[in-house]
């Protein structure tokens, strides 16, 4: 795999992150078919040159390179399976990245059935907003085999930045968990933050201000200002429902290697919190909410 127009690509799962990851591989110049569970998604690339699959059988038959993005292990495991799955339209030699955050147990799983038809498996998770989808500086977290991850290296170069190979099928999706850990914990100490300065008077622009300038400004802390400081003026970009999915999966990890997560504990209380309070299909970011709500709240008990 050398030059884009040599090499034909599908992707599964055009929510906001896999269509901007999907968008920059069509604007590379690489050929792209595209299937979703809700067909209207596909109008977007389809009016830009994409061509569309009805099926996941058909994506994989049109496609030596299949990528998929989608919510969880369950999504993707009915993408793959059944007549019309992925695996029934993989050939010797397809090569399948995924780019989900479904856990390194499930990685596993999947592995084992796309390689025992002959394909490849790639755990590819990403890390990074959708504005960096966008501009190609994700950084991918990659499991499985090195010859295959090599070949497909055109591909992911125009959707990624930075790319580790952490090891065999597993590793990658191992390593997103962790990375959720840290997300988790840091917006919830950014929100915690935020709110301590607004109720000691500093305005709440200027408080980020000084997060996005000191020792705490993380590319997280930077590319989430808006949603902290403007929240209703910002489009969701992570659901507080995916985190909490995405925290079942640290749970599971920490549980089979045996550490205890206190503070990926008490975040995921908050999110689950922010739910209960009708926030679930907000920005996580809006955990602030919760919290500002307590302290009015305790204001009024005084």
């Amino acid at each position: 795999m050398t030059e884009p127009e040599a090499v034909a690509v599908g992707f599964a799962g055009l929510g906001r992150m896999g269509t901007a990851m999907a968008r920059r591989i069509l604007a590379a110049g690489f050929p792209l078919t595209v299937w979703n569970r809700s067909p209207e998604r596909l109008d977007a690339l389809t009016s830009e040159g994409a061509a569309a699959a009805g099926t996941p059988k058909a994506l994989a038959e049109a496609s030596e390179v299949v990528l998929t993005m989608v919510s969880d292990a369950d999504a993707l495991r009915a993408v793959l399976r059944g007549d019309e799955g992925l695996l029934a339209g993989f050939r010797p030699g397809s090569i399948l990245v995924d780019s989900s955050t479904i856990g390194s147990a499930a990685a596993v799983e999947f592995a084992a059935e796309v390689t025992g038809r002959g394909a490849h498996w790639i755990d590819a998770p990403v890390s990074g907003s959708t504005a960096l989808a966008g501009k190609g500086e994700l950084t991918l977290m990659l499991g499985g085999d090195a010859d295959a991850i090599e070949r497909v290296g055109p591909v992911l170069d125009v959707i990624s930045r930075k790319r580790f190979h952490l090891g065999d099928a597993g590793a990658g999706a191992a390593m997103k968990v962790a990375v959720q850990a840290i997300i988790a914990v840091l917006n919830e100490g950014v929100a915690e933050a935020l709110v301590l300065a607004e109720r000691a008077g500093i305005p709440r622009d200027l408080a980020y201000d000084v997060f996005s300038g000191g020792a705490v400004a993380a590319p997280y802390v930077l590319y989430k200002r808006d949603a902290f400081v403007r929240p209703e003026e910002t489009p969701v970009a992570f659901t507080a429902e995916l985190m909490r999915k995405d925290l079942r999966l640290v749970a599971e990890l920490a549980e089979a290697v045996g550490v205890e997560l206190a503070a990926v504990r008490a975040a995921d209380g908050m999110l689950e919190r922010a739910g209960d309070l009708g926030l679930g299909e907000g920005d996580f970011a809006g955990v602030a909410r919760v919290i500002r709500e307590d302290a009015a709240r305790r204001d009024g008990d005084r």
